[in-house]
């Protein structure tokens, strides 16, 4: 099964995880985003670049994703479209979206939008740190796991 990266906002530290699995794994790797990009020379890795503008990365996922895929994205709305196809989505930071948690994230989502527009500051995200890395590492391994036994 393909992996789809959403590769605009991907850290380079998941970049390089990825990089090492494909070839460990021979797997196909196509990071999407609307900028050029350099990857190592492999024939498991791709890019495709897509046009610049709202959304147009993460549309081009959701077609492209099947039943089975893995999807690596921190976006909320596009982890939930690829889910709906089958595809399963996992976040920078090892975690692997579910039914039961996609939901909770996207309301959390809404709800930050909403203090944002209001004008409440809200910060981002904490920086990618150690135990991040390998707890993505880990669900990457499992996901590749359960796609050798079939």
């Amino acid at each position: 099964m393909p992996v789809w990266v959403d590769a605009d906002a991907c850290p380079k530290v998941i970049k390089e995880v990825l990089y090492r699995a494909a070839v460990r794994a021979q797997m196909v790797v196509t990071l999407v985003a609307n900028q050029p990009l350099s990857v190592p020379a492999s024939p498991f890795l791709r890019t495709l670049q897509v046009a610049a503008g709202f959304d147009v990365a993460d549309n081009e996922i959701v077609r492209r994703a099947s039943a089975g895929d893995l999807v690596i994205t921190a976006d909320i709305p596009l982890a939930a479209e690829v889910m709906e196809k089958g595809a399963v989505a996992l976040n920078p930071r090892g975690e692997r979206y579910s039914e039961a948690t996609i939901r909770q994230r996207l309301t959390m989502r809404d709800f930050m939008d909403t203090l944002r527009a209001s004008g409440v500051q809200t910060g981002g995200p904490a920086a990618l740190n150690q135990r991040d890395r390998q707890l993505f590492a880990n669900e990457l391994d499992k996901w590749l796991q359960q796609q050798a036994r079939g």
